[in-house]
């Protein structure tokens, strides 16, 4: 998934060479072809007030005896080594250095190949940096209690939390026994997107756009929007060559030229966690625990590929005819796809045609899948009141320029509004708008509230390993028909806790 998301990022910083060159959308095969992120994020007045300095970096206008503190800034866990991120990340050095002249900004630049080596060797040694980003949940849990409670430092500051969502907030509390160890920058919610001309070709009503509506379906009954209506609505929406679809006598599963629905597959945990959040780590740190609801929505999503056949098998996935700027979505041929929000880079292949909608509920409760990108100060820093200014500045007066170079959605409500109002005003060089006008954006920002919490990118034992065993099972799973899926996921529990004893 990381390395969607960098390919993604380093595709939209270069947008307007892409549209001038192609004179619309493009590629169906690279993701990147799109303005998504590449609207600048407009500063608001609230915003701006925001983002002034704070006391603590107001106050230390002089240069301290000795000199000033040296403050280093690794890079790059996650996206940032992109040859067109770069001069922007000089730039916020310098304007930072400028300011504040009692702290030297460092930027440390390392790619992300060897990212983890290279800071894992740095904290070894007893030389690591002191800012850490932008880091997404899995590079951050690789290095799980290594990171600075900034509660204090909030509290010091007089920090204004109210400027973010209290459930983007919350999440960086990522485990009860380490605290607030980031404060919110780029998030990316999911949402449903779905093709509108093929549901009411198949006479079907739309969606629901707003959590906590019902769904009418075609005999008139009024139902919750949860999977099982999914299920059923995506059965009808699938289609073979001969134009009949799922729930239909005759219908050939091997001759699909539609199908209804794409689940967000990058990461088997996430999968499951949209059927509800949860841990795989037992209250003893140590034990491996399948949290039911992640069971549960790997058995209907295989149910949903090998017998009732709404989802693709792994073979279709990866084929080009169907891979369409990263997803199958994107190819204009799957009438509905859960993903985040980053995934409007390279949508543009869709057609003029899609919306966004609800994510569905299961058992009652909405799990809303997220993605979230941040700074975060290590706890060996010794110089943790200059890093929480630093920490500041980016999160605050150089929150644009970087979202914008980041292609990050701004966790600051003040900033989201301007976000969609200016992709909405993006054209390609023929003058055509990239997103259609109809796109309920409001849908992204509401489904932040239902976050997945405890994330499903968490901390677990032997991280690294245990995530490839992960994507070994999600490769067997959508490539292997005729699975007990009982016994599949006792088994990978058993692998998990073999993984896990020895890394002891």
């Amino acid at each position: 998934m990381r390395s969607r998301r960098l390919r993604i990022g380093a595709a939209i910083s270069i947008l307007g060479i892409v549209l001038s060159a192609c004179g619309g959308s493009t590629a169906s095969g690279t993701p990147g072809a799109s303005a998504a992120a590449s609207a600048p994020v407009a500063a608001s007045p609230t915003t701006a007030a925001s983002n002034a300095p704070s006391p603590a970096a107001s106050t230390a206008a002089t240069v301290p005896p000795g000199g000033p503190v040296t403050i280093r800034w690794f890079c790059c866990l996650g996206t940032g080594e992109d040859k067109t991120q770069q001069p922007v990340e000089k730039q916020v050095v310098a304007d930072f250095n400028a300011t504040h002249p009692n702290i030297k900004l460092e930027f440390d630049l390392t790619p992300y190949t060897g990212a983890r080596d290279a800071l894992s060797t740095q904290l070894a040694s007893g030389n690591g940096p002191d800012i850490v980003g932008p880091v997404g949940v899995g590079g951050t849990e690789a290095f799980h209690g290594q990171w600075l409670d900034l509660a204090p430092y909030i509290a010091k500051s007089g920090y204004d939390l109210s400027q973010f969502n209290q459930s983007a907030v919350d999440f960086f509390k990522m485990d009860a026994t380490e605290g607030q160890t980031g404060l919110p920058f780029a998030i990316y919610p999911s949402e449903l997107y779905y093709q509108k001309a093929m549901f009411a070709e198949a006479g079907l009503n739309e969606p629901p756009h707003a959590y906590g509506d019902k769904y009418t379906m075609p005999d008139g009954s009024v139902v919750d929007w949860n999977y099982d209506t999914v299920r059923k609505v995506a059965m009808i929406l699938t289609v073979d060559k001969n134009g009949k679809d799922a729930t239909q006598a005759g219908f050939d599963p091997k001759k699909i030229v539609q199908y209804g629905f794409e689940p967000q597959r990058d990461d088997l945990r996430g999968m499951g966690a949209y059927f509800g959040a949860g841990q795989l780590v037992g209250s003893d740190g140590k034990t491996v625990q399948i949290p039911p609801a992640w069971a549960a929505g790997w058995k209907w999503i295989y149910d949903g590929i090998w017998k009732d056949h709404f989802i693709e098998t792994n073979a279709v996935y990866q084929s080009p005819e169907w891979n369409g700027g990263g997803y199958t979505f994107n190819t204009g041929k799957v009438a509905m796809q859960e993903n985040f929000l980053w995934n409007i880079c390279c949508i543009t292949d869709a057609g003029p045609d899609w919306d966004i909608a609800a994510i569905p509920s299961f058992n009652g409760t909405t799990t809303a899948v997220f993605n979230a990108d941040t700074f975060r100060i290590l706890k060996s820093t010794k110089h943790p009141d200059e890093a929480f200014q630093v920490l500041e500045y980016l999160l605050g007066d150089a929150s644009s320029k970087l979202l914008n170079a980041y292609s990050g959605f701004p966790a600051r409500s003040t900033d989201q509004a301007g976000y969609f109002t200016q992709l909405q005003q993006q054209k390609t060089d023929a003058g055509k708008p990239v997103y259609p006008a109809h796109v309920d954006w409001k849908v992204a920002t509401d489904g932040i509230q239902y976050a997945d919490n405890p994330n499903f990118e968490a901390y677990m034992p032997a991280y690294n390993q245990s995530l490839d065993t992960f994507n070994k099972y999600l490769t067997r799973w959508t490539s292997t028909s005729g699975l007990n899926m009982d016994q599949e996921i006792a088994t990978l529990q058993n692998d998990l806790q073999a993984i896990w004893d020895k890394s002891k």
